[in-house]
């Protein structure tokens, strides 16, 4: 699975990064007319030379731009889709952190008719990302997963979809149309933001999905198949990847548990060929289902964190390698931090300084455990 430029790179961040003031300003301004589109295109554009180059200069093989033109990691690119709404949340989220529980009800989205995929939706990003970088470009996008989770069936229109078969054929088409105006675009490495195979390891997430009426042992099979659906045809070259995530704002997380519940099904069930994984805490659990790994797939140890701006000590990092080297060969390990910096606008737990240090450890001890980043 090498990517084209050469070997897997064992040093990666995992999409987003926290934003310059002067980009937060420019978004605010332009939501305000206060500048023109233009105007806030040319900062964009600029913070992603810049970020870019950071990553760059630190010895990063594969760069984002930070999800600098986005303000969700998610609905940026989910509202796109035709007939895909914004609505109030009817589910209360609890986000843990180190002060305790805060209850918030995210927007939900909501299918209100046929899906279709009108244009390109992050074309254009990758597009200037691409003419920025040297190094192998990476696009981050949510999980189709992602459209049915949060609501259930009543998040999805049942004239338009009266057998729920019909919508998840429907987004993995209006997916794979997307990955394929990427790959045309020269893209070969895609991530997957998925978050919710994750929450189906924690009780209280299973016990939400029985309460709109799924069944928490089938829905992991439902999405692996859409998951597969959607990169299917993908070019023999494209490096597919996905992160995956128990919450991430502000240093609070959602869901709690260790990967043994849907461990087989994951590894061997799913048609990815890397996977980003958060172990950056207890809450995760332990190494063991790294043990369901097959040959040929590459587990990213997210056993950094972006919700500490603390950081990490090399041996303590070299020690968890270790621990998960007794379940998979080093030789299809990396390592990450657990999450992005920033999954959206504001909410950072430390400073761009900080996290620039975090990816520089990351790198040196890549350098260290496998002789490259």
């Amino acid at each position: 699975m090498p990517l084209p430029s050469g070997p897997f790179p064992r040093a990666h961040h995992v999409g987003s990064l926290i934003r310059p003031d002067n980009l937060i300003a420019a978004r605010e301004a332009a939501s305000k007319h206060a500048i023109a589109d233009a105007e806030l295109k040319r900062i964009q554009e600029a913070a992603i030379r810049d970020v870019v180059r950071m990553q760059e200069d630190l010895g990063l093989k594969v760069v984002t731009d930070g999800e600098y033109n986005r303000g969700s990691w998610q609905r940026d690119f989910l509202l796109q889709f035709s007939n895909v709404a914004q609505v109030e949340s009817k589910i209360s989220v609890k986000f843990h952190n180190q002060q305790g529980v805060r209850e918030h009800a995210p927007p939900t989205l909501q299918v209100q008719g046929k899906l279709g995929h009108p244009h390109g939706i992050f074309v254009d990003d990758f597009s200037f990302l691409k003419s920025v970088a040297r190094a192998t470009p990476k696009v981050t996008f949510p999980s189709p997963s992602t459209l049915h989770f949060r609501g259930g069936r009543e998040a999805v229109d049942e004239r338009a979809y009266p057998d729920i078969r019909d919508f998840y054929a429907d987004v993995a088409r209006v997916y794979r149309e997307e990955i394929k105006d990427l790959a045309t675009a020269g893209c070969r490495f895609i991530q997957i933001d998925e978050v919710n195979l994750a929450y189906l390891c924690d009780p209280a997430l299973r016990d939400q999905a029985r309460n709109f009426g799924e069944d928490p042992d089938e829905l992991p099979k439902t999405y692996a198949k859409v998951l597969n659906d959607t990169v299917a045809g993908v070019p023999a070259d494209m490096v597919v990847s996905m992160h995956l995530c128990r919450g991430n704002f502000a240093g609070a997380w959602v869901a709690e548990g260790g990967y043994d519940p849907i461990a087989e099904l994951l590894f061997n069930g799913i048609n990815v060929d890397v996977y980003y994984l958060e172990y950056d805490s207890a809450r995760a659990g332990g190494f063991e289902p790294l043990r369901f790994m097959p040959k040929g797939k590459i587990a990213v140890l997210g056993i950094m964190t972006t919700k500490d701006r603390k950081l990490e000590s090399k041996d303590d990092l070299k020690r968890r390698i270790d621990e998960a080297a007794k379940f998979v060969p080093l030789e299809q390990l990396a390592l990450s931090p657990q999450c992005g910096f920033s999954s959206g606008i504001g909410g950072n737990t430390m400073t761009i300084d900080e996290e620039i240090a975090k990816l520089r450890l990351m790198v040196e001890v890549t350098r260290e455990v496998w002789g490259t980043a």
